[in-house]
């Protein structure tokens, strides 16, 4: 059961009625045992991904053919091109004995907001390095996906 607690000075407390429930259907002394986390900044995870939709926008990738054909630009592809690129990625073993490096998932459940944090600061790093340039500092970058939120 995923469960979400408010820390109060009575203690931690039932944030959501799903756990509201379950918390009142323990006996007194009855002793409970799971793991538990922090949850993520939900306004962070939006600014990242304004972080990535701002970089997207921006990037050019350049003229390239291929025996497949003319590649096209695709989010999904470049968000996880940059985790790997900033060092959020495990190696894992295809079916054929070889291996392949895929992004780290950044869902809630599988990464903190410690990592996460760094990620977005990598990120920053990253894109000044590959799209930006010498054009923006990290403190203008930043910037500019606050006001990208502010308009979305």
């Amino acid at each position: 059961m995923e469960t979400s607690l408010r820390k109060t000075s009575h203690g931690f407390m039932p944030d959501d009625p799903d756990t509201d429930e379950w918390y009142h259907k323990i006996k007194i002394n009855e002793v409970v045992h799971g793991s538990l986390r922090r949850h993520r900044i939900t306004w962070k995870h939006r600014k990242y991904f304004a972080l990535l939709k701002l970089g997207f926008d921006n990037w050019t990738p350049g003229e390239i053919d291929s025996k497949y054909g003319i590649p096209q630009k695709n989010f999904e592809r470049f968000r996880k091109d940059a985790a790997i690129l900033c060092g959020f990625y495990e190696v894992v073993i295809r079916i054929d004995g070889s291996t392949r490096i895929e992004a780290k998932s950044i869902s809630f459940k599988n990464m903190d907001q410690a990592e996460f944090d760094n990620l977005y600061s990598k990120t920053i790093d990253l894109f000044l390095a590959k799209i930006y340039g010498k054009d923006m500092t990290k403190d203008e970058l930043d910037q500019a996906v606050e006001k990208y939120i502010s308009f979305a």
